[in-house]
């Protein structure tokens, strides 16, 4: 599979993840104006991929020709595409730091960062690969994911479901119960696709049926990603998340977060200062373009949550299991 963001002519190529899986296409986005909107509406998502994505806006940005202080401006305007996935504004962060130098150095390190994020994920995934071995005793392995985070939301590879890679090639993973994951069901467009692409066996199940899939002794560990992890050890991630990790702790079912290095905010103490992205109601009130709920309904659409570090297993990254840091 191809990378899920790249460059070529000029322009930021990504996979377009709102049209899978009924079709596998790619869009060229040549100005920030393109890249903030695929951002804003998920075309491009995923904290790596994001980050990545992030990062090369920026060489858009410069190579348009503008001033330092434009180039600066539609930096930041790309950083607060989505606030909650710090990975956005650690891509843009990154290469905005090469501005002085000229729009080809820019340029030079945004593609750094997608060479290093297939390494990285690799082995942050192989790390929790053996954290998943050890926390468990049945073999093969009923896993269970939560949205999307494989190659897709990275450039490539995948973390959560990078863990799900290495495990099959090693002929450990029985099946993989896949939350469909509301509102945009990332898990049953995307993670299902994924998992059948690499011939994985699956199953779809609402979000809501996880705890009962538990009780029944249907899930050996969970697995998930992340969009910024605090110092503490708490973890934002798609909604739904928090409630997952709270079943699994009821149930005695490891539960194990999978990112790289730059999904840790150290400057955030605790979770309850990540700020929680809200999306638009029609994201909740239409399925398909046909209304489903009524006229003028209300609409709390929070796009993630925060897991308590208490209720991880292990957080883990490039580097392996994260020791959480005392709240001062």
């Amino acid at each position: 599979m191809r990378r899920t963001v790249s460059w070529a002519d000029g322009a930021v190529v990504i996979i377009d993840q709102v049209a899978l899986p009924g079709a596998y296409r790619t869009l060229e986005l040549r100005t920030v104006d393109e890249l903030v909107d695929a951002i804003q509406r998920l075309a491009v998502r995923g904290a790596p991929a994001l980050g990545a994505a992030g990062a090369l806006g920026v060489a858009l940005a410069a190579f348009a020709g503008g001033s330092d202080g434009t180039v600066r401006a539609e930096a930041e305007r790309l950083a607060s595409a989505r606030p909650t996935a710090v990975n956005l504004r650690w891509g843009v962060t990154r290469a905005l730091g090469k501005l002085d130098d000229g729009p080809e150095a820019v340029l030079a390190e945004a593609l750094a960062t997608l060479d290093e994020d297939e390494h990285l994920n690799r082995a942050a995934s192989g790390h929790a690969a053996e954290v998943v071995l050890r926390e468990t005793t049945r073999r093969p392995l009923r896993l269970l994911s939560h949205c999307n985070a494989g190659h897709l939301a990275t450039v490539a590879w995948g973390t959560a479901l990078g863990v799900v890679w290495h495990l099959h090639e090693r002929g450990l993973v029985e099946s993989v119960l896949v939350d469909e994951t509301r509102p945009l069901l990332q898990g049953s467009r995307l993670t299902a696709w994924e998992l059948a692409q690499a011939g994985v066996p699956y199953r779809v199940q609402p979000d809501g049926a996880a705890a009962l899939a538990m009780s029944r002794g249907l899930v050996d560990c969970v697995l998930v990603g992340a969009d910024r992890i605090a110092a503490n050890g708490d973890v934002a991630n798609k909604i739904g998340t928090y409630g997952l990790a709270i079943a699994a702790a009821h149930h005695g079912v490891p539960f194990v977060v999978v990112a790289p290095e730059s999904t840790v905010d150290a400057s955030i103490a605790t979770g309850a200062d990540i700020e929680i992205e809200e999306r638009r109601l029609s994201e909740l009130t239409e399925f398909g373009g046909v209304r489903i709920a009524p006229e003028g309904a209300e609409v709390f659409n929070p796009a993630f949550d925060v897991t308590p570090a208490v209720l991880i297993t292990a957080v883990v990254t490039e580097n392996g299991v994260r020791a959480p840091q005392p709240t001062p």
